[in-house]
């Protein structure tokens, strides 16, 4: 840890600031590719001000660093060069107006109040505000784990894993479901979701492709593990003259495999 660029500027900064040492491993991870450059690192929660100013130390001079938080003494901080925004971060009318002042930024650093409506609504606020390349990160998700930040079952992590399933639907067999395009991937780590902004490729169309090679007509061999799909190709040998045939022994084989699973035991 001690080696971490993020950690060396958690340590030098002139005011107290509490993070997870599991953190800086992430923050370099993530954050290295902006150092020394010019970009806008939005924080939420910064009250304290030991943050902004490890962020400055290690984004460098030329990061314009922006603060987020209720408690209006936060503004003190801009003395320092720092721009401090104050208001609640689940009032979606605060983010319209933050956006139309501020513009897009690079990156959203969340480590606000932590509550769900908190992450979920500043997440969906932000998502299209951020530059193609940047990045939205969210951090101290274990609390979709605990009691005291909302109603477990619209946590974080469940918006998250909504948000994933929504990723797979660009897949083009699932065209005709709505999809997420303002996310390329998300990162997850403990007790830290990352989202990442691609647009190139969240706008490129999922298709198949095909390099031109000699076919080898090959046997597909997926179903040569499963012993009641085997039986069912050698039942229906004999069949496949019949109207209908193909359809039914499609739906057959997608019950069969379907009603058996060696992998349940994994979802426990």
């Amino acid at each position: 840890m001690k080696k971490s660029k993020s950690f060396l500027a958690y340590s030098q900064s002139p005011y107290r600031s509490i993070k997870h040492n599991t953190y800086f491993q992430v923050y370099d991870n993530l954050f290295a590719r902006f150092r020394n450059k010019k970009i806008t690192f939005l924080e939420i929660g910064v009250l304290g001000g030991g943050s902004l100013f490890m962020w400055r130390k290690f984004f460098g001079k030329g990061a314009r660093i922006i603060g987020v938080d209720m408690n209006p003494n936060a503004k003190k901080w801009e003395k320092y060069g720092f721009e401090i925004f104050i208001g609640s971060q689940s009032d979606e009318q605060f983010w319209y107006d933050f956006i139309n002042k501020v513009g897009k930024v690079d990156i959203v650093l969340d480590d606000g109040g932590h509550t769900y409506d908190q992450q979920i609504i500043t997440t969906e606020m932000l998502l299209g505000n951020i530059n193609d390349g940047g990045i939205l990160v969210v951090e101290d998700t274990h609390t979709s784990y605990m009691s005291g930040f909302g109603n477990q079952k619209y946590s974080f992590i469940n918006y998250t894993k909504k948000l994933i399933d929504h990723i797979n639907f660009r897949f083009s067999s699932f065209s005709n479901i709505e999809s997420e395009k303002r996310v390329w991937s998300i990162q997850i780590y403990e007790s830290i979701v990352a989202f990442l902004i691609n647009k190139h490729g969240t706008d490129t169309v999922s298709a198949p492709t095909d390099n031109g090679g000699k076919n080898d007509s090959s046997k597909d061999f997926r179903y040569e593990d499963h012993s009641l799909v085997k039986k069912l190709e050698i039942i229906t040998r004999y069949l496949k003259y019949f109207p209908g045939f193909k359809l039914l022994k499609k739906y057959i084989k997608v019950f069969l495999v379907s009603s058996r699973s060696q992998s349940k035991k994994f979802f426990k």
